[in-house]
């Protein structure tokens, strides 16, 4: 193992899921800390700002700062303040994405916008459908947060930024511009902000289609846990259907701190 190496980590599914946290992940995070290696926590989720992100997994016993958090949100923020095409957006989300882009300086919903920013928006309506369709049609350049069509809840799937991009792009014929994984837009600024070589970095999580694929595409090392999305029982057809194969394939955090050896073997198993 290359002391060198960072990472970057999923969250749902590989950390934690939902309310509830992943065996192993408090430990790993520890581990993290302790051997000072740099890791950065990348999530398509676009609804919270990395301080809801931090305080939700400290409930959960998982000790991270927000500096350590990156999201969708962000990302997308990041990316249109490089486009230097105006800053006046028309908005679809929620709070987590709202705080980013007014951190970036963009201006919300004022005059004709610039741009058409998409997120998960759980009180998305027909009557907001009909608004951002007319200002594509006006040539405002769409943005979408994340590809994500379903979430995990408490409850069960939930429909997600990608569902209810399939419904602007159908009526609208505009196609967004993506920003979450596994587009290589989040994946090469979550590296850049890690300040290494992507080919010293690893990426983890328990999704073939985003995490895998960004990894694979952005010239990382992956590593799927079995833990979420990927299944003991489904693992193998995730990835088939992805068309990636990582690098490792993991029970959990602990098994893939065992296969890079990262660990000296004091307590990790009794710590979860």
């Amino acid at each position: 193992m290359n002391m060198k190496n960072g990472f970057l980590i999923d969250l749902d599914g590989t950390l934690y899921r939902g309310r509830k946290p992943i065996p192993h992940a408090a430990a790993f995070i520890r581990m993290l800390n302790e051997k000072g290696l740099p890791y950065l926590l990348v999530t398509n989720n676009s609804s919270r700002t990395p301080e809801q992100v931090a305080g939700h997994m400290r409930e959960l016993g998982i000790e991270v700062l927000a500096a350590a958090v990156y999201t969708s949100s962000q990302a997308a923020a990041q990316y249109m303040a490089e486009q230097r095409q105006g800053n006046r957006v028309h908005m679809i989300g929620e709070a987590g994405l709202q705080i980013a882009l007014e951190a970036a300086g963009f201006l919300l919903n004022e005059g004709t916008p610039d741009y058409v920013v998409q997120g998960i928006d759980r009180s998305f309506s027909y009557a907001k459908l009909t608004e951002a369709v007319r200002r594509l049609q006006n040539g405002a350049t769409y943005v979408l947060t994340n590809p994500d069509r379903m979430l995990p809840s408490d409850g069960g799937l939930m429909p997600g930024a990608g569902s209810l991009a399939a419904a602007i792009t159908a009526a609208s014929g505009v196609e967004p511009v993506v920003i979450g994984k596994p587009s290589p837009i989040i994946m090469a600024y979550a590296i850049g902000r890690l300040g290494l070589p992507a080919a010293d970095v690893w990426v983890i999580g328990d999704n073939a289609a985003t995490d895998i694929r960004g990894g694979v595409m952005a010239g990382c090392r992956t590593a799927l846990v079995l833990t979420g999305v990927a299944t003991p029982a489904n693992a193998h057809e995730q990835l088939a259907l992805a068309g990636v194969t990582p690098d490792l394939i993991c029970e959990d955090l602990q098994d893939f701190v065992k296969q890079l050896k990262l660990n000296d073997g004091a307590g990790f198993a009794s710590r979860p």
